[in-house]
């Protein structure tokens, strides 16, 4: 199962909180699949990817209430926890990075917080999408819930390809070949551009 987090609506389409909807957006149109499906309060998309069949999953509540359209679905079709990956937007990683991890905590993420609580267990992939930080004295929460700017949505239209090839090969050769091959910064001239030089030169370990 691939969870992407994001806000319900289409004011919030093009936010910066909901590039995890936009990666499975992006999956599901690369392989033909449709979120014709409603579960409670997530919408599915369900299918084969390569030969190894998906669910598609995003929430119909808000960002922080995320679990309560997960851990349903995640309990009704028996997903073990190594077989979700959720994928969510990261104020700490910068523009162009992606980093995925078989488990962690919440990273700050009120959605992925909710998740966490509402499954009872934090021991399943995760695959973060570098957003940045805000500029200046701006509140996080008003960042987060802008669009892209022109010039960070150039790099994102990469970014969300990578995040949908990591995800292809997370479903084909596990998370650790996952992370091997892109847990480090894409080498492109427009992400280059709005890295600092320190997260151009250093990979991120996994």
């Amino acid at each position: 199962m691939i969870v992407g987090l994001g806000n319900p609506g289409r004011e919030y389409a093009r936010n910066r909180h909901n590039v995890g909807y936009q990666v499975v957006d992006l999956l599901a149109k690369k392989h033909g699949l449709r979120f014709d499906k409603r579960q409670g309060k997530a919408r599915l998309a369900l299918g084969t990817i390569g030969e190894q069949p998906v669910i598609l999953l995003k929430s119909r509540a808000f960002m922080n209430e995320s679990g309560l359209a997960v851990a349903p679905v995640a309990r009704f079709y028996q997903i073990a926890p190594a077989d979700m990956l959720v994928i969510f937007d990261d104020l700490d990683l910068p523009i162009g990075r992606i980093r995925l991890r078989p488990e962690g905590g919440t990273g700050g993420h009120k959605g992925m917080a909710s998740v966490i609580e509402k499954l009872g267990r934090s021991d399943f992939p995760r695959l973060r999408v570098g957003i940045d930080r805000p500029p200046g004295r701006m509140d996080p929460v008003d960042y987060v819930l802008q669009d892209f700017s022109a010039e960070q949505e150039e790099v994102m239209a990469e970014v969300r390809e990578r995040a949908v090839a990591a995800v292809e090969c997370w479903l084909a050769e596990g998370i650790e070949k996952a992370m091997n091959e892109f847990n480090y910064p894409a080498k492109t001239s427009s992400t280059a551009a709005l890295w600092p030089a320190s997260a151009r030169l250093e990979p991120l370990s996994s």
